[in-house]
């Protein structure tokens, strides 16, 4: 067994996707017979590099190309200059990417890192596979031909690799009797004095920080115990009712201690479950609500858990799903249906979810699961035979992930406050079974007058507040003009003691009637002295797609506007892009394109080399999300 290689597996994710993939591709490597190392990037001491002897990368793109955050620090320190082309000479590697091809850079941190590998000198064992949300079985289709090549190539470098070859997987049974948490259950002797009757703000952030500290959810340390508390001051509709769109716009005060902000930056919220589903949920698994448990990893060297450092107070089993365990919104992954097959003691059922776990039945899993969106609830009282045992579910069911949001306010207008634009998800399955999305629907049911305590935290986003001096070039359609009202409040305010640089924003939504976003906030900022006015070197221009029979976006008012907005590129301005990441990105960039070609006399590839320039020198900003 010394002899034997070990397959270390390097991963960067930032909404567990490409953890997921990682730790398919571990559990088919150990199938075969080869042992695994699984690691975060950002768990690797990456100047360790050169002594590897085979790497397997698995990482996502975020935003628009970038890395994901336990990347950074790696990425950085194989950029550096001083590394030779020989560095990582003798090393094999392979690169397994997650991306969405609705995103312009599609994939563009896996293409860079292996790129920068190969110019250091490792070598690729397969071409880099390139997983695709957009696909009918989203990244999956990608995976699984791209590890029947990889097992087979490494068996001709290195047969130890798979002493029996790489295609005897091991039967699965010896692999999934273990998972890879131990619940203790603990006695319930002092339950009172544990537990207070009235619990306070410190009480509630000490158990959220307890349960997400123990879960396998991969929480980074900073995102365990809230960064503070908010309660919600105002829930107010900003489209018509009935128009099929329904955006907030919310108020919060802070009831911790407030937290320093500027406009443009990101708050995350851990939104609260359905507590009638939480209950279905322990009811369906035959669970005690009320069980006092601490969750541990089971082996000291797993690489769950590892931001768990505290000591493990016991919490209430009910409290610990209700913080951390998604069972009522998101969908489980494959290895969930593949475990659940193990669990099924009726034999339709077993094999309904052995055929969903296997390669031919990917496909028919995505139709019943991910395009049907399925809880885990759900998919559980399809399958009542299944009894899963409580560790299995922790390891499994997706962890309950704080959602992100652009800030509309400043803090300069609004002390002590933060304000959110949010549109209320709500949408309808092929099978007709209507769906909601689980914080922006929890918010919208929030109300003012009930003290409910929001988990919050603060977070820079991309679109980092200018200074008064820099003209700007706004382009946020719907939602998307959220971080601009805040921009647009703050050079409000240093205008009245400070000479501001001219601020063009355009704005896009459906309807004039319906879903006209802050709509008096734009037109008294675009008057006389405002600082969207014409009068100021400004300007504030609307697209209503659907308010004639063709249909009129953000880059048609655009190019209707090229020559003032040449005019602000021709005086330095920055650019900040935010809203949709399905092709709103990619049509304003090209409506560009054309407006720096046009205005400027330059060629097409000129004006692309332009506004790369620009990108690169960080005056073009783009915030996107799906």
């Amino acid at each position: 067994m010394e002899d034997r290689p070990k397959l270390l597996i390097l991963y960067a994710t930032q909404t567990s996707n490409a953890l997921d993939a990682a730790e398919r591709v571990g559990r088919e490597a150990e199938r075969r017979g080869c042992p695994v190392k699984l690691l975060s990037m950002d768990e690797y001491d990456v100047s360790s590099l050169p002594h590897e002897d085979t790497v397997i990368f698995v990482v996502s793109t975020t935003g628009q190309g970038d890395t994901p955050d336990s990347m950074k620090v790696f990425w950085r320190f194989l950029l550096q200059r001083n590394l030779s082309k020989h560095w990582l000479e003798g090393i094999h590697y392979a690169v397994f990417g997650l991306g969405d091809s609705g995103y312009q850079k599609y994939n563009f941190v896996a293409k860079k890192l292996d790129k920068r590998l190969a110019d250091l000198g490792a070598v690729a064992v397969v071409e880099k596979g390139l997983g695709d949300d957009q696909h009918p079985s989203g990244y999956e289709a990608a995976l699984d031909p791209w590890m029947s090549s990889l097992w087979s190539i490494l068996n001709k470098i290195n047969p130890k690799f798979f002493p029996q070859g790489p295609y005897l997987a091991i039967p699965d049974m010896k692999l999934i009797d273990q998972p890879k948490v131990q619940i203790t259950y603990h006695g319930d002797d002092n339950v009172d004095s544990q537990f207070p009757t009235n619990p306070d703000l410190k009480w509630i952030e000490m158990q959220i920080g307890w349960a997400r500290s123990m879960s396998p959810g991969k929480f980074t340390h900073d995102k365990t115990r809230p960064g503070c508390f908010l309660k919600m001051i105002k829930n107010q509709p900003l489209t018509r009712a009935g128009c099929g769109k329904d955006v907030r716009h919310f108020e919060f005060e802070f009831v911790s201690s407030a937290i320093e902000y500027v406009a443009g930056d990101i708050l995350e919220v851990l939104p609260g479950q359905d507590s009638a589903a939480v209950d279905a949920f322990i009811q369906r698994c035959s669970l005690d609500p009320d069980a006092l448990i601490t969750v541990h990893p089971r082996e000291k060297d797993n690489h769950f858990l590892h931001t768990c450092t505290i000591a493990k107070v016991p919490i209430k089993l009910k409290t610990f799903v209700e913080l951390t365990m998604d069972v009522a919104s998101a969908s489980p992954r494959r290895y969930f249906f593949e475990v659940m097959s193990y669990y099924a003691t009726a034999p339709h059922e077993k094999e309904r979810l052995q055929y969903f776990a296997s390669p031919e039945g990917r496909d028919d899993l995505y139709q019943y699961n991910q395009k049907e969106r399925r809880t885990v609830l759900e998919v559980l009282e399809d399958f009542p035979s299944v009894e899963m045992p409580f560790e299995w579910l922790v390891q499994l069911v997706p962890p309950l992930k704080t959602r992100a949001f652009s800030i509309s306010s400043s803090p300069s207008a609004h002390p002590n406050q933060v304000h959110l634009t949010v549109d209320v998800v709500s949408w309808t399955t092929p099978f007709k079974r209507k769906r909601s999305g689980l914080c922006s629907m929890w918010l919208a049911k929030l109300h003012p007058e009930r003290s409910i305590y929001v988990p919050a935290w603060f977070q820079k986003g991309t679109l980092h507040l200018p200074p008064p001096s820099l003209p700007l070039i706004l382009i946020g359609p719907g939602t998307g003009c959220a971080p601009f009202r805040g921009f647009v409040e703050e050079r409000a305010i240093q205008s009245e003691s400070n000479a501001t640089a001219p601020v063009i924003f355009f704005f896009g939504c459906r309807n004039e009637e319906n879903d006209f976003l802050y709509r008096d906030f734009w037109l008294s900022h675009s008057q006389e002295g405002g600082v969207l006015s014409e009068a100021k070197g400004g300007g504030f221009f609307v697209a209503f797609s659907r308010d004639q029979p063709q249909k009129v976006y953000v880059q048609h008012k655009m190019r209707e506007n090229s020559r003032a907005i040449w005019k602000l590129l021709s005086k330095g301005a920055a650019v900040y892009v935010a809203g949709s990441s399905t092709k709103m990105p990619s049509d304003v960039l090209s409506a560009f394109e054309d407006i720096v070609s046009t205005e400027g006399g330059l060629s097409k590839e000129s004006a692309m080399r332009w506004l790369r320039a620009l990108e690169k020198a960080g005056s073009y900003h783009v915030e996107a999300w799906s």
